[in-house]
Formats: C-alpha cells, structure tokens, sequence
C-alpha cells in the first residue's frame, strides 16, 4: 500500500485524518480503509492527541465502498473479506471521532459517518445508502446505526429506495448535530474536537463507552455501565483536579491518570 490515501494532520490535541482518493470520490477500498484504521489506531494510542475528525473533500466524503472489489466478489470471498474486521477495529477507536462532511456520504462513507460520535456537515451534505439500486444492501452497519440514529421510518425509506437526503433533513433525524456552510464545516469540527481534547482522557474514553453502551445494551444494562464507568473514575487524579481546579476557580490540567 504505496498510495497515501489518508493524510494527517495534528494541531495541539486534535489529529485530522482526510481521506485522499479524489480520482474515485474517496471510495473505500479494503486497502484505503486499511489505512484509515491504522492511522487510527496510531492516534488512539498517542497521549498527544485528545481527538480524531475524520474528513474528505469539499465535494465529497466518501462515495462509498469499491464497486471494482465488489464486482470480484463470490460468497466464499465475501465471507472470508478483511473488511468487517477492519469497521470493527474502527469501532473499537476509544478517543472521539468527529466526520467533517461535505458533499456526498455515500453508502461506506455513510456508514462512516454514522460510525462516528459526532457528525458536523456543510449545507452542501447529502447522506445515502443505494446499495439497494446495486442489488446490494449496507454491509459495514448502515440498517443498524441509522434505525438507531434517524428511527425506523427513515432507515426504511433511505435503506429500501436508496434515496438519499440533505443535510438539514439529517439534522432533523438525528445523524448530525450541526449544519454550517461548507467553507467552514472543517473549521468546526476541528473547533469541537478542540473544546473535546482538553478534557481528561480517562474521563473521555468512560463518557464515550457509556454512550455506546446505550445504543447496544437495554436500559438497565446501559444504567449498569454508565455507574460502572462512573465509579472507575473515582480513584482517578483527573477527577480530583477537575473538582478542585472548579473550586479553585482556575483551569484544571488533565495528566491522563
């Protein structure tokens, strides 16, 4: 894997990973996905970076998975693909994961998306699953993050017509939590992974874990896990110095343990 296909960039706390496969709309091939999750992998384990925003060009996101590696596929390769371990390697990123999108997210750049904590897009932002139009469906979580995420009637109408919708539609639904003009959709998400690094990162890996919990557990189990992550804090210094900086009235300074 000579090509570069995600770039990095760091500023302070925050690692921005851009998907640079222009000639394909950033389409993720098992190789370019590779990659992404290895760079992933490499800030997740960096004390130096607090957050992650994952981003593609100001056209587009990701225009999904890679029609020619598909088009060689039978059932024994489908089964035996690199690829499910690769999304699951990705959902097992503790830091938070910002998607700066602009243009189209598409089918794996969708299910990308949707993967992500926190999802800021331009006006411009058209989110999508056709894999219904190629007699495919959504493989990499698309049917099981967007009922969670927009409910049952729009997963229903995106997954089944292959339809896509804007980005003001997406933030009415729930896949977004802000819409801002295209020129500034990085700046943004950049902005909040900032405000989200200088937090302790004991505390934002328990935050996180709990909010995955709830989508994956029953109610009670997630209550269960959310006290759990909460007393594991207890016996940390990043918890006795955010009290004390807050009485103190002074900025605290999160060491990580």
């Amino acid at each position: 894997m000579s090509q570069e296909w995600i770039l990095c960039h760091q500023q302070q706390r925050v690692r921005t990973l851009t998907l640079n496969r222009p000639e394909v709309r950033n389409a993720l091939s098992n190789d370019c996905l590779e990659q992404l999750v290895q760079q992933l992998e490499l800030a997740d384990t960096d004390n130096g970076t607090g957050a992650i925003v994952i981003t593609g060009s100001a056209r587009c996101f990701a225009a999904g998975a890679d029609l020619k590696e598909l088009q060689q596929q039978n059932i024994a390769t489908a089964m035996t693909d690199r690829r499910p371990q690769l999304w699951q390697r990705l959902n097992n990123i503790s830091k938070p994961l910002i998607a700066a999108v602009n243009g189209y997210a598409l089918g794996a750049g969708c299910e990308l998306a949707l993967a992500c904590d926190l999802v800021i897009c331009g006006e411009n932002a058209r989110f999508g699953l056709p894999e219904i139009t190629l007699g495919l469906m959504p493989g990499a979580g698309g049917t099981q993050r967007l009922i969670r995420s927009g409910g049952k009637a729009l997963a229903g109408q995106m997954v089944l017509t292959g339809e896509a919708i804007d980005a003001h539609r997406a933030l009415e639904a729930g896949l977004v939590s802000e819409v801002c003009t295209d020129a500034l959709t990085l700046e943004r998400a950049e902005q909040i992974a900032q405000r989200i690094s200088e937090f302790s990162p004991l505390a934002l890996r328990a935050a996180k874990a709990a909010l995955k919990a709830a989508q994956e557990t029953s109610l009670s189990q997630g209550l269960l896990a959310e006290r759990q992550h909460f007393v594991a804090l207890a016996g940390t210094t990043d918890r006795q110095e955010g009290i004390s900086a807050f009485l103190e009235k002074r900025k605290p300074t999160f060491k990580g343990f």
